[in-house]
């Protein structure tokens, strides 16, 4: 199977369950699947796109609190409606633009890069690696039995899901938990990572130009990497989802 080929297979096989729509029948998830990246550490490139996205959160603070950035508040509600409390639980999108202002996380090249596209676009964002991920992911609501693999102070930790709470999945298990909130450590990028599914969240009032946007840029910039790096992607929405 080509490297085209594959990246199609599993974007057209990805599914959002239908009771995330009635949730929020304003979601939608770009889905991205980039082959042919380089191995590598962080770098200069990735120094540099989380300067940039620290000063435009800065930017930002200036105007307004990060709780009343439109997207973020957005995110808020949506947490409060599956049960979560967002002041005790921040999606990864507010999360990280309450660390800008003192400095964003180093933590690989390809968690940079992606930590300071979401946090310069103002859209949730997360990284998998497929050469550790089991088939094709899905966006469904849990229902409290499903196991959670993680780490608390350094040692290996199980949870399980609440019930209700949006849950990405692979036929292994839980890949991310609260739509955006954490991601577990079995498919997290790493230093080695070639083969990436990206998953960027929206709702209103981000349009799906904003979210094509950050896309491109995510893609152009992995593409600086190699021209080897290939990049393809879907939206899933409510209208699209069948």
């Amino acid at each position: 199977m080509t490297r085209t080929h594959f990246a199609q297979t599993l974007l057209q096989a990805a599914r959002v369950a239908p009771e995330i729509f009635a949730l929020r029948p304003d979601y939608r998830a770009l889905l991205m699947v980039v082959e042919g990246i380089p191995p590598g550490p962080s770098d200069a490139l990735s120094e540099a796109l989380l300067q940039e996205a620290e000063t435009s959160v800065k930017e930002l603070l200036s105007k307004s609190p990060v709780t009343e950035f439109p997207h973020i508040a957005a995110w808020r509600e949506a947490y409060k409606a599956f049960g979560a409390k967002p002041q005790k639980t921040r999606n990864s999108l507010e999360a990280l633009t309450r660390r800008a202002e003192g400095g964003l996380p180093r933590v690989n090249r390809l968690t940079d890069i992606y930590n300071a596209i979401s946090v310069k676009h103002q859209i949730p964002l997360g990284g998998e690696d497929l050469d550790k991920y089991d088939g094709t992911p899905f966006l469904v609501r849990a229902t409290g039995d499903e196991p959670f693999q993680t780490f608390s102070g350094g040692e290996p930790q199980a949870e399980c899901a609440a019930p209700g709470e949006p849950i990405w999945c692979d036929n292994t298990g839980i890949t991310c938990r609260r739509w955006n909130w954490r991601q577990g450590p079995r498919t997290a990028l790493t230093d080695n990572t070639t083969h990436v599914l990206f998953i960027l969240d929206a709702l209103e009032p981000l349009s799906d130009d904003a979210l094509v946007r950050a896309a491109d840029e995510l893609a152009s910039t992995l593409k600086c990497l190699s021209p080897d790096v290939q990049s393809s992607y879907r939206i899933i929405g409510a209208s699209t989802s069948a």
